[in-house]
C-alpha cells in the first residue's frame, strides 16, 4: 500500500514501519503516540530511545524486557548510583546493547534527572510545558511527510544537552516524542490516527 501504510492480516491499516512482525504490530497499535505523563516511564523511553541510535526500534523493543531487567526497571534513584562494576556488568550482558558510551549516558541522564524530578518542577512537567501541556496533533497525509526533527525537538534537545545529558540529539528526541505521545504522527490513514487523537489530557 502507498502512503507508508499497510493492511496487515487482520484487516487494518497501518504505519509500514511496524511490518507484520507481530511484537512490533502490537507496540504501533497499544503504545507508539500514546501520551505519558509519568516521569518515569519518560525517563525510560528517552533512555530507550538513546540506546536505539544508529540502530532499529525493533532491534531495541526485543531486548526491552532484557534492558528493563539489566536497568533495575529503569529506576533513576537506582541508575543514578552505579559505580564502575556495574557498568562493566552491564557491558558484560548479552541481553542488552553493549555499548560503554551509552551505558555510562544513562548513569548520567539519571542523575540529571533526579535534579529536575526533586528540584524543579518535575521532569514530566519540564517536558510537556514544550507543548503548552497538550500533544501536538498531526494529519500527515503519508509517512513520507514526516519529519525526523523539528524545531521543538532542536529546542529540547539543546536544553538537555546544556543541563549535560547525553545522546539527545534533535532526532532521538523527535523519535522520543512520537514514541510518547508529544506529538500523534500516525498518518490519517493510519486505523491509529484517531484513536490517539481522541485520548483525552489527565486532569
Amino acid at each position: 500500500m502507498s502512503n507508508g501504510l499497510i493492511i496487515g492480516e487482520d484487516g487494518k491499516t497501518r504505519c509500514a514501519w511496524c511490518g507484520h512482525d507481530t511484537q512490533y504490530q502490537n507496540y504501533h497499535d497499544t503504545e507508539w503516540g500514546v501520551p505519558i505523563y509519568d516521569s518515569r516511564a519518560l525517563f525510560e523511553k528517552l533512555i530507550l530511545d538513546g540506546f536505539q541510535a544508529g540502530l532499529s526500534w525493533i532491534t531495541i523493543l526485543k531486548k526491552r524486557e532484557n534492558f528493563i531487567a539489566a536497568f533495575d526497571g529503569f529506576e533513576p534513584e537506582v541508575i543514578a548510583e552505579y559505580g564502575p562494576d556495574k557498568i562493566d556488568a552491564l557491558m558484560n550482558d548479552k541481553g542488552i546493547v553493549r555499548n560503554r558510551a551509552k551505558i555510562e549516558g544513562t548513569v548520567i541522564n539519571a542523575r540529571l534527572y533526579l535534579e529536575i524530578e526533586n528540584k524543579e518542577s518535575g521532569f514530566s512537567q519540564f517536558l510537556w510545558n514544550y507543548l503548552g501541556g497538550h500533544p501536538i496533533q498531526n494529519n500527515w497525509k503519508s509517512l513520507e511527510q514526516v519529519p525526523a526533527e523539528t524545531e521543538i525537538s532542536k529546542q529540547i534537545s539543546k536544553d538537555l544537552k546544556s543541563r549535560g545529558f547525553k545522546f539527545v540529539g534533535p532526532t532521538i528526541v523527535y523519535a522520543f516524542m512520537q514514541a510518547v505521545g508529544m506529538v500523534n504522527d500516525h498518518p490519517i490513514g493510519c486505523f491509529r490516527h484517531d484513536q490517539v487523537k481522541n485520548m483525552q489530557d489527565p486532569s
